[in-house]
């Protein structure tokens, strides 16, 4: 059962695996002793995340990947993420926040196309697709029982506020094709796909 850990301003989610536990986004540089008291509250240890993926690499999501990867968490990068890896590097810095940059050449590295079978392999079964709407680099997690992460996308429900945004449009209509019940974003509460 998917828990959500809440310890600053962005929700991170854990989902068990049978072979490895993968965690959905990270809050901002300088939340990793809040992060340990969120594990500790929600019966949680490091040794339970095999894995860490960012829905995308802005600083309230990936502020934590570079200290976890020290302690042996394996960061999930998908391809079409690659350049936006040290995005949030120069805020960091600029903040004067103690900040352990991401190696993402110890990443392990896949496709939008491969991720079924590499989850599949950790005992997670869902798929990555990708959601460019909010951020070149957004992606987004939907498992088969029927939860889907989206980071930063903008609620399905805003679409008639806007004149004209094909991209929103299209990454919801991509959702939707893999039926989804309950979406989880980084900043709001759940909602249930009707």
């Amino acid at each position: 059962m998917m828990i959500r850990l809440r310890y600053g301003n962005t929700n991170t989610f854990y989902i068990p695996g049978e072979k490895a536990g993968l965690l959905v986004d990270t809050d901002y540089a300088g939340t990793i002793h809040a992060f340990y008291k969120a594990l500790k509250m929600n019966g949680l240890r490091m040794k339970d995340i095999g894995y860490v993926m960012a829905t995308h690499f802005h600083p309230d999501h990936s502020g934590l990947i570079g200290e976890l990867m020290d302690q042996g968490v394996k960061l999930l990068l998908i391809d079409v993420q690659r350049d936006f890896v040290h995005f949030s590097d120069s805020i960091f810095a600029r903040e004067k926040l103690d900040h352990k940059p991401i190696d993402e050449k110890h990443a392990t590295v896949i496709t939008c196309e491969q991720s079924r079978a590499f989850l599949a392999q950790i005992g997670i079964f869902g798929e990555v697709i990708r959601t460019p709407s909010h951020s070149d680099d957004s992606v987004s997690l939907i498992l088969d029982d029927g939860d889907c992460f989206v980071g930063d996308l903008e609620p399905a429900e805003y679409l008639e506020a806007y004149e004209d945004n094909r991209q929103l449009k299209a990454d919801w209509e991509l959702i939707r094709t893999l039926s989804p019940n309950r979406v989880f974003y980084a900043h709001a509460p759940e909602k249930c796909m009707n």
